[in-house]
């Protein structure tokens, strides 16, 4: 990796996973970790099969999703009262502080998505809630 005292381009390979707070596998692409980001972390999530996340929020910053293969469903808002269903090319939107929990519905097909948020920070901004999981949406 590039010295990060120095503006310089920086080409992040695909590597590990890792497990964040949410309980979803990661891709860390750009962060301020990996890249010295200022304001930008971009990252690949996958939820496998029937798999879901913690409930949980950005502190102070929006996210983006890009739905690269699958389907999701999402709860979001007080209480997670809320629901979207989020497929193949799609764009979600999520603002700061919402509280939200995605999901995977499928027995068999992962859902792959590409992440941003204003956060550089990988974790430091997901703030766990304690809300009971409403389970999955019907269609």
């Amino acid at each position: 990796m590039n010295d990060r005292s120095q503006q310089a381009c920086v080409v992040i390979k695909r590597g590990e996973t890792h497990r964040g707070k949410q309980d979803l596998d990661y891709f860390e692409g750009v962060s301020a970790q990996t890249a010295g980001s200022k304001g930008l972390c971009l990252h690949v999530v996958t939820i496998p099969p029937q798999g879901r996340a913690k409930p949980h929020l950005h502190q102070s910053h929006e996210s983006a999703v890009y739905v690269l293969s699958g389907e999701a469903g999402m709860w979001y808002g007080d209480g997670l009262r809320e629901h979207v269903w989020m497929r193949t090319g799609d764009f979600v939107y999520i603002p700061a502080n919402m509280p939200h929990l995605p999901y995977n519905a499928s027995n068999t097909n992962p859902c792959v998505g590409l992440i941003a948020r204003r956060d550089p920070n990988d974790q430091e901004g997901v703030t766990l809630l304690d809300v009971a999981d409403p389970g999955i949406a019907g269609r």
